[in-house]
């Protein structure tokens, strides 16, 4: 997605890089959250509370306090640097709207898996998911207050990712450590694509 700067001075056509990104992970790990906390706009977000209907397939254990949850999706804008911003997209976490990744998915340079390691077997379903379609992911372990600490290669090893796969700390609630996750994807991304390319061509 490219479009022009109308800032740019006459006679000089500047392009901006707009890329697209999804958060994704389980139910309650903090997708909407992270989106809001680094979005430079406001966040258009989606959520209802939860109700008596859905308690029945919506797990809240360890995360009791939970009363809202996202039913399409979350978006977001954070530019990274002149010329480069990213347009955040925020998953639905439980599986009866997953038929929505699909729609989100299209032309995304690379996705988010946020993590919770009280709940680490909630993230399989994301991870799975964006290696059978071969999206270049980072797992981005939101440390929750209280929860005990796991180095980013137990986490590795816990999920079977593939060898490469980034696994990062963060806190979903800040701005800086929610930017430096984004950077880290878009780098990790560029390799990958990179690497895809020169090998359609070699």
């Amino acid at each position: 997605m490219v479009s022009e700067n109308p800032d740019a001075p006459s006679g000089e056509t500047a392009a901006a890089l707009a890329l697209k990104i999804l958060v994704a992970g389980g139910f309650g790990v903090g997708k909407t959250t992270l989106v809001g906390a680094v979005s430079e706009i406001r966040p258009l977000r989606t959520e209802e509370l939860l109700s008596e209907a859905g308690q029945s397939v919506d797990d809240t254990d360890g995360v009791d306090q939970k009363v809202t949850t996202t039913v399409a999706m979350d978006f977001g804008r954070i530019t990274i640097r002149s010329g480069l911003s990213l347009y955040l997209f925020g998953t639905p976490g439980q599986d009866r709207f997953w038929f929505l990744w699909d729609e989100l998915s299209q032309g995304a340079l690379g996705a988010v898996v946020l993590a919770d390691t009280r709940r680490l077997e909630d993230c399989f379903p994301a991870v799975d998911y964006f290696e059978h379609r071969h999206i270049p992911f980072v797992v981005a372990v939101n440390c929750f207050a209280g929860a005990r600490t796991y180095g980013a290669q137990d986490v590795s090893r816990a999920l079977d990712l593939d060898r490469g796969t980034p696994v990062v700390l963060c806190d979903a609630r800040d701005r800086d450590s929610g930017k430096e996750v984004l950077i880290r994807l878009v780098e990790y991304a560029g390799r990958v694509h990179t690497a895809r390319l020169l090998d359609s061509v070699g």
